[in-house]
């Protein structure tokens, strides 16, 4: 991460945030402080907030939600949620009008793309609008919001999920992948990093042999597992890293009874992991039909928005790549050279702990 090199300077940006205030802007740009403080929490005018997820379906998104409607009373905003009905790389577009239009404060989206929304989102800066990406950030386009929130430190998620793959594959045999849409950024990112790391010779007798796209959709994710489970009769793992993929994946699977232990079980079963939300898939883990699977905890990305985005408004905090703010928790948060900032760490869910997780 870029860091000041200058003392004075980062005295100045008073690393205050949502806790007990501060100043600065709401976008990247160079900016002065003025060195006001504030309490806990906002008492001013009352802001709105809006959350724009990937689409409606995908039941990951509800959790960023809650994340931020329960900071609504702290941070005094007013809070909407509007997404799109797919995930179609520009299906975000006339709903981010419309909130330009009704003049919101702050808008909080999971891109559906890295590219396609640079003009609308520009006219929203334009106007004054904390732009803010969660879960899936533009990519080599990120002067077009003031700031990413990334659940976790995505240059370790694929790392992660290949190992945890491999644990459960005894790291030998033919596996593949069950993406959600071939231009999300979080997903291909992943991706990417797990056939690099295919080449460490602790994955050398593991083999990806297909890499498939269920559209973040139930039904289109269903049919590209099924076509897995068809066209390779000798596979031993899918990953899957997005929920709606794998809660998919994880109903096809537990009706082939193709799993370890499973009563159709071939040579050990398949094994199915991925990303995804531990209520979605408890009862699935509690058959056996999957053994782990990972992820961080969405809601802390709606948290950290509503923080993030409502004291940016409000010139409480400086957004500037490479600076460091306070977090909801007490906790300080550097943004990158990129203005990204991660909300947590990834954590991984099977038998022995997901009774303790309720998201």
């Amino acid at each position: 991460m870029k860091h000041f090199s200058s003392l004075l300077l980062l005295g100045a940006l008073v690393l205050a945030g949502c806790n007990s205030g501060g100043s600065g802007t709401d976008t990247s740009s160079t900016a002065t402080n003025t060195g006001n403080s504030a309490p806990s929490g906002d008492t001013g005018e009352k802001l709105k907030v809006v959350f724009i997820p990937k689409d409606t379906a995908n039941p990951y998104f509800k959790p960023v939600g809650q994340g931020i409607d329960e900071a609504k009373a702290k941070y005094n905003f007013d809070y909407q949620e509007q997404g799109p009905a797919t995930a179609d790389p520009t299906s975000q577009i006339p709903i981010i009008k419309d909130q330009i239009q009704r003049k919101v404060d702050v808008i909080v989206l999971a891109a559906n793309a890295p590219n396609t929304l640079n003009e609308v989102l520009d006219d929203a800066k334009a106007k004054g609008i904390i732009v803010l990406t969660v879960d899936a950030d533009l990519t080599g386009n990120e002067s077009h919001r003031a700031a990413g929130i990334l659940p976790t430190d995505f240059a370790k998620v694929g790392e992660s999920q290949l190992e945890l793959m491999g644990k459960q594959m005894n790291y030998e045999g033919e596996f593949a992948i069950l993406s959600a849409t071939t231009t999300a950024s979080n997903q291909n990112t992943w991706i990417a990093t797990i056939k690099e790391k295919l080449k460490d010779p602790k994955y050398s007798k593991m083999k990806l042999v297909d890499t498939v796209y269920g559209n973040d959709e139930p039904m289109k994710s269903s049919t590209e597992m099924e076509g897995l489970l068809t066209k390779y009769p000798n596979l031993k793992g899918v990953l899957s890293p997005t929920s709606v993929g794998l809660a998919a994946a994880a109903q096809v699977l537990e009706n082939s009874g193709n799993y370890p232990g499973g009563p159709k079980a071939k040579n050990g079963g398949i094994h199915l992991t991925g990303l995804s939300t531990p209520k979605q898939l408890k009862k699935y883990v509690d058959k056996g039909v999957i053994e782990g699977f990972q992820l961080w905890s969405p809601k802390d990305m709606g948290t950290l928005a509503a923080c993030l985005g409502t004291s940016a408004k409000r010139k409480k905090i400086d957004l500037k790549f490479g600076t460091e703010v306070d977090g909801p928790d007490g906790k300080k948060y550097k943004l990158d050279d990129k203005g990204v900032v991660y909300a947590g760490d990834l954590l991984t869910f099977d038998k022995t702990n997901i009774d303790k997780y309720d998201f």
